[in-house]
């Protein structure tokens, strides 16, 4: 057994665990909603610690990342389970997948850091399902990690407290955030959760010095509204900063939301055009096929920086973070310090 961190021991053998919003009292033998971590007679066992369900070295972009060690490969590891029950998971047979029938295997956080470097990686991803429930193997991983000079990511739906958070800062370095949506309503009804602390983790990561890029999937009928999306767009530019990169990406019907069909191209270039009006310097599009709102264009010049297809990409006219045309400075992350 592996004790989790972020817990308080209650009456009764119960505990409370901290590390996300949820904020779960858990009685003796039962688990949290993200169902990983496990009252076992008053301690909270985080069971999947040094459990691996999926293991990759993908390209930085399928992150999706564009602005954090672009052109580079990031050594990707995820597990089982989440704290959110989203009806249109594209990973559900993982995060919904029960401990005692995942087929998990064992790899411990130095071990992962070597085949990191081995891979030719730059950095190290926690994905596929939600790390904030992995907690205290990332911290580990991340901070052996971060003394080699490997970058880190958390690839997060943002539900994670203030404390456990903050416990993260000194190793990781990117935070890829889910912004579902811009109502509470839809984070009740579609994942379980709510909308604010979301944000507001999004915003203290950035306080703490993480590099931050947003994703919203926009369903057709749900969150699509440009009302709705223009709000968060000026939401992250408020509270982030005009040079947050935010990705608009295409929904494809998956797992229990079967009753949509794919968002029109149409409609996520709307979005694109309506953030560059806003203000917003660098939005892009996702999840379609050979779209020029995927590049990387200097917001002063328009000159075209880093130039992508799939999950390729080509420096174009980038000479380390300024634009070889007219000299702007772009916030992007090229080198890890």
């Amino acid at each position: 057994m592996h004790e989790a961190r972020q817990y308080t021991k209650l009456e009764n053998n119960a505990v409370k665990c901290s590390l996300c919003n949820h904020r779960c009292t858990i009685n003796d033998g039962k688990h949290g909603i993200c169902g990983v971590r496990v009252n076992e007679h008053g301690t909270l066992a985080a069971m999947t610690y040094g459990k691996i369900s999926a293991e990759a070295v993908d390209p930085i972009e399928k992150k999706p990342l564009f602005h954090y060690l672009p052109g580079t490969l990031s050594y990707s590891l995820g597990s089982v389970g989440c704290n959110f029950h989203c009806e249109h998971c594209q990973n559900w047979h993982i995060s919904r997948a029960e401990l005692d029938k995942a087929m998990l295997r064992s790899l411990e956080p130095g071990e992962g850091v070597r085949r990191a470097i081995a891979s030719g990686s730059a950095s190290i991803s926690w994905t596929y399902n939600e790390p904030t429930i992995w907690h205290e193997y990332p911290l580990d991983m991340g901070t052996l990690a971060r003394a080699k000079g490997l970058g880190t990511v958390y690839v997060t739906n943002g539900y994670i407290t203030e404390e456990a958070l903050r416990e993260l800062r000194p190793m990781l370095g990117a935070f890829r955030v889910d912004l579902k949506a811009f109502t509470d309503d839809f984070y009740k009804k579609i994942c379980g959760a709510k909308l604010q602390p979301v944000l507001d983790s999004t915003q203290l990561a950035k306080e703490l010095g993480m590099h931050v890029e947003t994703v919203t999937l926009v369903i057709p009928g749900l969150n699509d509204s440009m009302e709705e999306q223009e709000k968060l767009i000026r939401w992250v530019i408020e509270h982030l900063g005009p040079d947050t990169p935010m990705h608009f990406s295409a929904f494809h019907p998956d797992y229990q939301m079967l009753d949509r069909g794919a968002t029109p191209v149409a409609t996520l270039e709307k979005i694109y055009r309506k953030a560059k009006e806003l203000g917003l310097r660098f939005p892009y599009v996702g999840n379609i096929r050979n779209n020029s709102y995927e590049n990387t264009y200097c917001p002063n010049c328009n000159t075209m920086l880093i130039e992508r297809q799939g999950f390729s990409s080509r420096f174009a006219a980038l000479d380390g973070t300024q634009c070889t045309n007219c000299g702007e400075k772009i916030e992007i992350v090229r080198n890890v310090s």
